[in-house]
């Protein structure tokens, strides 16, 4: 492939333009509208599905086709589209190093504004530079940073790509995550029985102090390796001379094993199941509801299959180095492998993500968008 530098200006005007579009999740609508009309006038097919109905968001996912100058296989790329709060009213701000901030007052939006920019761009550049590439596929998902409602909701089964890259990995562009895992959510929930806790503290049944119970019995932190589990929110409790009636809590296991994660799933559920079980005295029950929310499957994807072979042969391509890593955050690449497709997250340059500290360098950008031309070339 030509080694010839990305369009910085273009780069710059449309990074700037699309910051500025106010994208929180579910109200997508004026980014869904723009990408529609740069990715028709880029040559592609464009349809946008309904899957921001499902959650009564204004904006589905949009989906682009673009036909190949040459045969060859397709190639699918992803970047979502909604960001984190605070997130109205982004501006970027270019300093002369040649990092990209905002004004301190909200997010960037990098995350992952970057990620469409270098997709949009290197797409442009294989074009003008008259590259030859194959099937190119689009999608910009919804309300990814609500555990990828968006992608959950896309149809895939029409994808003709059977390899795909998502830019959404924070760091240096040329790192790509083969392997995260799955999130899993629970709720747990005790109601007792309320009494004066002055007068008549037999008579209750402390929902709070049984919870507490349950709680000390769980291990928390990196309970292995490559497993986490934290309880952190609990609630309950009406006033300080109420014996506690009702008391609940929620926490997250994350690990790379989706078996084991939901074995400890089931762990917790028994430590609180015996923690009620104890509990019961005559006229005195205690009753528990246990729940839980796959939010994000794990995923695996081998070091020497195609996808990660043409991301090593692409980044030398363009004369930088790839680093193989893993990451324990989720994407839509967790739903993408998950159906079937051979994914990885590729680092778009974002930095600090979710913060008003949040950052990217130009350089970041341009050779994003040189890494996208590289991937699609049929040089």
């Amino acid at each position: 492939m030509q080694t010839i530098r990305a369009n910085e200006q273009r780069i710059k005007e449309l990074f700037t333009e699309l910051v500025s579009i106010d994208s929180i999740s579910f109200l997508e609508r004026n980014m869904a509208d723009r990408l529609n009309e740069i990715l028709r006038k880029t040559g592609f097919e464009v349809m946008e599905d309904c899957a921001g109905e499902l959650y009564g968001g204004n904006a589905g996912n949009v989906y682009g086709f673009l036909k190949g100058t040459v045969p060859g296989p397709a190639t699918l790329f992803v970047a979502h589209m909604d960001t984190v709060q605070p997130g109205i009213s982004k501006k970027a701000v270019f300093h002369k190093s040649g990092r990209i901030t905002s004004d301190g007052s909200t997010i960037l939006g990098s995350d992952d504004v970057a990620g469409i920019v270098e997709i949009i761009e290197g797409i442009r550049y294989v074009q003008e530079h008259n590259i030859p590439y194959g099937d190119v596929e689009i999608l910009f998902p919804i309300a990814e940073e609500l555990y990828d409602k968006g992608s959950k909701g896309f149809d895939f089964s029409n994808i003709k790509a059977k390899q795909a890259y998502v830019l959404d990995l924070s760091g240096h562009v040329g790192k790509a995550a083969l392997r995260a895992p799955s999130i899993v959510s629970f709720k747990i929930e005790i109601r007792g029985k309320a009494s004066h806790a002055g007068f008549a503290p037999e008579k209750g049944i402390n929902a709070m102090a049984l919870m507490a119970e349950g709680i000390s019995k769980i291990r928390q932190g990196r309970i292995e390796d490559d497993t986490t589990l934290n309880i952190g929110l609990i609630r309950g409790g009406s006033m300080t001379n109420i014996v506690s009636e009702n008391c609940v809590c929620e926490g997250e296991i994350r690990g790379y094993h989706h078996e084991r994660v939901m074995e400890l799933l089931g762990k917790i559920n028994n430590v609180f199941q015996n923690v009620i079980e104890n509990a019961q005295g005559q006229d005195k029950d205690a009753e528990l509801f246990f729940s839980h929310e796959v939010n994000i499957k794990a995923y695996a994807v081998a070091e020497n299959s195609t996808v990660v072979q043409k991301f090593c042969n692409a980044c030398k391509k363009i004369g930088i180095e790839a680093e193989l890593t893993e990451t324990f955050g989720g994407s839509d690449n967790n739903v993408i492998v998950n159906k079937g497709i051979e994914g990885v997250v590729l680092s778009c340059g974002m930095n600090n993500a979710h913060s008003v500290n949040e950052y990217i360098e130009l350089e970041d950008l341009i050779k994003g968008a040189e890494l996208v031309g590289a991937l699609i070339s049929q040089e």
